[in-house]
């Protein structure tokens, strides 16, 4: 996988993520040179435009080869975690849109999320733009794939968790959510929300309450509101 950007490559490089090359465009990333160094990682340095000849997107002027990104398996996540510490875990039905994923993933790590939870099918994976967007938060957080959303909201309930549905529907605000206990968090897509099994599901829904004509917001700006909601409330 190829990965560029300043963030998502520094933390790559500090997190320990296996490096395959590292690409940087002369005159810049001082900081990154001093990192590849100090790690033990090789690193060419390419003239401005022999590396934008070959590099279309936003690079901020560093790219790198590395390994793909593990995803772990419900079981292992949920073995480290304390649930006695009440952690919040997010789970997300039918995103697809790889800079939303990106987005909820930042918002997620810096809101002390344990876990994100995607759908094997029909749904965004981790991709070189997610990883981007995601300013290297993706190496500090755990994404698991599972193959039916339902059957894992049932077993994280088994474990204590509670699980808590965004709906436009909802009767109750997101400012009712109950902090005293495990959360599962489920942000469905823009267009069609939760799907209606998974909505069926989950212990019982919130919304967040709009005074203008929009009637929905973007899916990672939801997360962002609901979560540090939650976390102010945590204290």
């Amino acid at each position: 996988m190829v990965i560029y950007g300043r963030n998502p490559v520094i933390e790559a490089l500090r997190h320990g993520h296996e490096i395959k090359r590292v690409i940087i465009m002369e005159n810049t990333n001082r900081d990154i040179i001093d990192i590849c160094t100090q790690k033990g990682h090789s690193f060419e340095i390419q003239p401005k435009r022999t590396f934008q000849s070959h590099q279309k997107e936003h690079t901020q002027g560093v790219i790198a080869y590395v390994t793909e990104y593990a995803t772990k398996k419900l079981d292992d996540v949920l073995g480290d975690i304390d649930l006695t510490d009440n952690p919040v875990c997010l789970m997300l039905d039918g995103i697809t849109d790889p800079h939303n994923f990106g987005a909820i993933i930042r918002t997620a790590e810096a809101a002390g999320v344990r876990a994100i939870i995607i759908k094997k099918h029909a749904s965004v994976k981790v991709t070189p733009t997610v990883v981007k967007v995601s300013a290297g938060a993706i190496e500090h957080i755990d994404v698991v794939i599972v193959t039916n959303l339902r059957n894992t909201i049932d077993a994280l309930k088994e474990k204590g968790f509670w699980a808590v549905g965004t709906s436009l529907e909802a009767d109750k605000p997101h400012t009712d959510i109950f902090v005293d206990r495990p959360l599962l968090v489920v942000i469905g897509s823009e267009g069609k929300g939760m799907s209606r099994l998974v909505g069926e599901t989950v212990d019982y829904s919130v919304k967040i309450p709009m005074k203008g004509n929009t009637n929905s917001l973007n899916a990672s700006v939801s997360t962002g509101i609901i979560l540090f909601e939650i976390m102010r409330k945590k204290g």
